[in-house]
């Protein structure tokens, strides 16, 4: 049985502490899956399983994916799975929706990936047995659990700057990339070449309730500056908060369905899943 994508939708991409930081993860997957199931033209009962990628799961409480189901209508009795493969997590939400479908398992299957990297608490390690005396430690969760190599003990950064290394990738080289990378997704936004993806989400500003409709981080670049930034994870480096992907939140989902599903609901496919596949080498070697 071959799946098919039957609708899509994503939230605008806030930058970190920026105008989504009031929504959490499970929130943010809510408003993009209620979009993604409304523009399949499927009633949320339709959907029979949830898959959602999260990766700093810390502090959200029990069964993300399951949190944005119910927050988007998806009926309770309908299951759900929170995946995590890092930057994969979205992607593979979508690889495990598609397999089930052709498996026969489900006919609907809403998917996708979510993350409020402005709401990743800190942790006390240590607190739990208590502190007997001296300092504490304080962990970030958003670097830890999403940013660090467990293996080499070091940040994404610094594989990121041995990659560099290694292909022969300099700073100038870089900084042309981000500079043309910001510069098409401003082109982009001036252009309306997202409204039709993106829904609008409400959120809480400092000046009070808010909807946001574009992706914050293109209109923050400051292109004369560029240059001038210094590196951020080594002294000698050539990558930048500028010409590194940003830390941001939003959430985006697809709607998979089989060919049953299109015939019983009159489903016009946008696109049909024809193969996927994982592969692995050392944490060290990024990307």
């Amino acid at each position: 049985m071959n799946a098919y994508l039957v609708g899509a939708a994503r939230t605008p991409i806030g930058s970190f502490g920026g105008a989504l930081a009031s929504l959490s993860a499970p929130e943010l997957g809510a408003a993009a899956l209620r979009a993604a199931v409304a523009r399949a033209s499927l009633p949320p009962e339709a959907i029979e399983q949830v898959i959602m990628g999260n990766v700093i799961a810390a502090g959200l409480g029990q069964a993300p994916a399951r949190q944005a189901g119910l927050g988007a209508g998806i009926p309770r009795a309908h299951g759900a799975l929170t995946v995590n493969k890092v930057c994969g997590s979205g992607l593979m939400a979508i690889m495990l929706a598609a397999q089930a479908i052709r498996l026969g398992d489900a006919r609907v299957i809403a998917a996708g990936g979510m993350e409020s990297m402005s709401r990743a608490p800190y942790l006390l390690p240590q607190a739990r047995q208590g502190h007997r005396l001296g300092h504490g430690r304080v962990v970030d969760a958003m670097v830890l659990d999403g940013l660090w190599d467990p293996y080499n003990d070091f940040h994404m950064g610094n594989a990121a700057e041995q990659t560099a290394r290694t292909l022969g990738i300099g700073r100038e080289a870089q900084d042309r990339f981000a500079v043309e990378s910001y510069r098409r997704a401003q082109a982009a936004i001036a252009e309306g070449r997202f409204v039709d993806e993106i829904v609008p989400v409400a959120a809480t500003a400092r000046r009070g309730p808010t909807t946001i409709d574009t992706d914050e981080e293109p209109a923050r670049i400051d292109f004369a500056r560029l240059a001038e930034l210094r590196p951020a994870f080594e002294p000698d480096g050539t990558i930048t908060a500028a010409n590194a992907s940003t830390i941001a939140d939003g959430a985006a989902a697809l709607v998979v369905a089989g060919e049953d599903a299109l015939r019983r609901h009159g489903l016009t496919p946008r696109a049909r899943i024809v193969a996927s596949a994982t592969a692995g080498r050392a944490p060290e070697e990024f990307p």
